[in-house]
């Protein structure tokens, strides 16, 4: 088990060896495997960058991302409004007619209903990136189209194809377009790795995950 140094000094070096972001005034702090991120950035993209970088550090049990977003440049809200619909109409992967835009000091909130998580995954990501935004609340809803038996099979399935986890010490459960992960893996990006692939299935719209890190 890393040291609350040894895992402070990965997640740093980890955020300065990636070229995505620029992480000089980002502070990391470290205690019983729980990473907390502070500092600032000039946009909420490289604070959601941050947090994805030091999740996948070996021994993070948990992250705070405290990182403040520090805009070079202010934008109206109806501007980035128009600049968010113009994006999602743009992205074939997602119904934009059934995602509504609400933008408020430069926080946006998507809102509506999908068939898929990779469409409201996919909605999420058109819009992070947009000038002015501090911020995104994906509250798009998953509308289940497949009995619980048949979306607890395929994420099972999913869980075995995947190199990365072991299935065997996964346990899923399905209630209507509801999953319960629970177990426990080797690290957080094990544990998300599960998580994402029971979003991947058809029909999911909620995802509790219990799983737990063993470090």
């Amino acid at each position: 088990m890393k040291t609350d140094s040894e895992l402070r000094r990965d997640v740093l070096r980890a955020l300065e060896w990636d070229p995505s972001i620029d992480a000089q005034s980002i502070g990391v702090a470290a205690k019983n495997g729980v990473v907390t991120l502070t500092g600032y950035v000039p946009s909420y993209s490289d604070k959601w960058e941050a947090e994805r970088i030091a999740k996948r550090v070996a021994g993070v049990t948990a992250l705070a991302n405290d990182i403040e977003v520090k805009l070079s440049s202010e934008r109206t809200d109806p501007d980035i409004a128009e600049a968010a619909r113009s994006s999602l109409k743009s992205d074939s992967r997602v119904p934009a007619d059934r995602v509504r835009v609400v933008v408020e000091r430069g926080w946006i909130t998507l809102e509506g209903t999908v068939d898929y998580y990779y469409q409201k995954s996919a909605a999420e990501s058109d819009v992070r990136n947009l000038a002015g935004v501090r911020g995104v609340t994906n509250a798009l809803a998953v509308t289940p189209k497949v009995s619980p038996t048949e979306i607890r099979m395929k994420i099972e399935e999913a869980l075995k194809r995947s190199a990365q986890l072991d299935a065997n010490r996964i346990s899923v459960e399905a209630q209507g377009g509801k999953v319960i992960l629970s177990g426990n893996v080797r690290s957080w990006a094990e544990r998300e790795e599960a998580e994402m692939a029971a979003w991947a299935a058809q029909g999911v719209s909620q995802v509790d995950n219990r799983i737990s890190v063993a470090i």
